[in-house]
């Protein structure tokens, strides 16, 4: 899972809290929370799968040793994290180890994380959070269709015969619902 939703943030926020308290689950929960993303990130520079793993390794010891320098203020928690990955890769180009296929430390130096920014990421969890928020709003009979339809992927003719009424009847409540829903949002913004 990459911490992008309010709750994995707070999650990983707290966990790297934790572990700059010397507890090894949060050590645990932070590369469960963050491998996949910080793996590529070493991936991407040293275009080798060894390398990457071993940067990787070297991210998550340092990580441990120096968990106590990360401040929330200044940053996300992945943010910082994935600088931490990139500077590790770059220094094992920079150490000339490398095997062949790595990109160049001149390259390295170019290559962007496209994950969205830190505020992009803010705004869009505002964003999910009001809508889950006005989705609260909605009687049940608009709520679990629309959460069914859009969150779980099932068609409106799924959902009718779930409900057991006709097909334009579940067409009616979603319509409804997503014209509250829509009203809701708008006020929030």
């Amino acid at each position: 899972m990459i911490p992008s939703s309010p709750e994995a943030r707070e999650a990983l926020e707290a966990a790297m809290l934790r572990m700059a308290k010397g507890d090894r689950a949060a050590l645990e929960e932070v590369y469960r929370l963050t491998n996949v993303k910080l793996f590529g990130i070493c991936l991407r520079i040293l275009q080798d799968r060894k390398e990457a793993e071993d940067a990787l390794q070297d991210v998550y010891i340092t990580l441990w040793r120096n968990a106590d320098r990360y401040d929330g203020t200044r940053a996300s928690p992945i943010a910082w994290l994935a600088t931490f990955a990139r500077n590790r890769a770059v220094d094992r180009l920079r150490s000339g180890k490398v095997r062949r296929g790595a990109v160049s430390v001149d390259e390295a130096a170019g290559l962007s994380d496209d994950t969205p920014a830190a505020d992009t990421m803010l705004i869009d969890a505002e964003r999910e959070a009001r809508v889950h928020s006005c989705l609260e709003t909605l009687d049940e009979k608009q709520r679990t269709p629309i959460r069914t339809a859009f969150l779980d992927g099932r068609t409106y003719a799924e959902l009718a015969e779930q409900a057991g009424v006709p097909l334009g009847t579940m067409k009616s409540w979603i319509r409804r619902g997503l014209l509250k829903l829509r009203e809701c949002m708008e006020r929030g913004e």
